[in-house]
This record gives C-alpha cells, structure tokens and sequence, in this order.
C-alpha cells in the first residue's frame, strides 16, 4: 500500500475483532513512529503498549461513559498509550513543539497500522491525572493520546473534509486559486531549476 493509499484509507476504528495482533505487526507500528520527525531530532515521545486485561482495565477509569471510542478499548487486543516528554523537546514562538512531535508519532502509527490491516482511533477525551496514576506514568511526562490496536471489525465511511480551496492559500493570505496567484506548472519548474 503506497502512502496516498493509506491516507485516503485510514479511518477511525472503534469495533474490533477477538483476533489477536502479532508482535512482529506492534513492532513494525512503532518502528514507523520511531522514524517520525521531531523538533531539533530529539524524538520526545514515549510508547506504553499494553496487552495485559489487568493494565487495559485499569485505564478504562480514566475515559468518561460518553466517549464513543471506550468501547474499542475493551474489545481491542492492544492498547499503545502515546506520551512525550516535554524537556526533550523545545518551545518557539510561544509553541511547545513536544505535542507536535508526539502527534506526528502518532499519526505515524495511524497510517502504518492501516498499511497493515490494523485499526486505530486517535482518542484524546480522558482524564490524564487518572491515565497516569493507574499506569504509573512519571510525573513529567505527558500523555498525548491513546489508540486501540486490533483487526478491524467495521468499515466506515470517509467522514466529510473541507475543500481545498477553504484551506488553501497561494502567495498570498485568503487566495484559495492557485492561477489567480499566477501559479502554474512552468513557473513552479523554472523557480525548481527543473
């Protein structure tokens, strides 16, 4: 599965089958995560992977009853608790870049995990203080997200995306066009050297 075939086929999991995941699979997932870019290379994230029903269990307290993905976490046979440290990391203009760093991780996760056969669901709607008590996660690390990760056992359906042209600007703020801004495929050559 090439990249754009990955992304235009991710979607958010939350049914799973009894399958379970082999090892060698969780390995390749955080392998990809591994190779993520981070501010300066630092590589700030951490992963807590869990497969034991009495570690799963014990993080279920920290999810409200209203969020749709706690059920995932029950079916899933793997859990990957993403984390960062945030003095491994920096802040610039005002953005500290160790959540930045972490959520490429763990999109990196997202797409190898569809490349192959595996689902996910970025679920960011916990309690942190609970998540970290009941894993024994060190003070100074933060928790970024958690995802299931299992066989699918549903195919939903693509959810609706803006349009380019309302997020997408050219050579100038608010120009969704990229002819208007005068942008075409011989003057992006000529500015390449191509």
């Amino acid at each position: 599965m090439d990249v754009f075939e990955a992304i235009n086929g991710r979607r958010s999991i939350r049914k799973y089958k009894d399958d379970p995941v082999e090892w060698e699979k969780v390995g390749q997932v955080l392998d990809a995560a591994r190779l993520a870019p981070s501010w300066k290379n630092m590589q700030c994230w951490r992963f807590l992977v869990l497969n034991s029903e009495e570690r799963k269990k014990a993080l279920l307290d920290a999810f409200p009853e209203e969020n749709p993905g706690k059920k995932a976490l029950v079916q899933t046979p793997v859990i990957i608790v993403v984390c960062a440290d945030p003095i491994q990391s920096g802040v610039e203009n005002g953005i500290e870049y160790y959540v930045a760093d972490a959520a490429i991780a763990f999109e990196h996760i997202c797409l190898a995990a569809h490349g192959l056969g595996l689902g996910t669901c970025w679920m960011g709607w916990y309690d942190e203080p609970a998540i970290k008590a009941a894993l024994a996660i060190p003070a100074g690390i933060r928790v970024i997200g958690v995802t299931p990760l299992g066989y699918p056992d549903q195919e939903p359906k693509p959810r609706p995306r803006k349009e380019l042209n309302e997020i997408a600007y050219y050579n100038d703020w608010g120009v969704t066009d990229a002819e208007q801004a005068g942008i075409t495929a011989e003057n992006c050559q000529a500015a390449t050297g191509t």
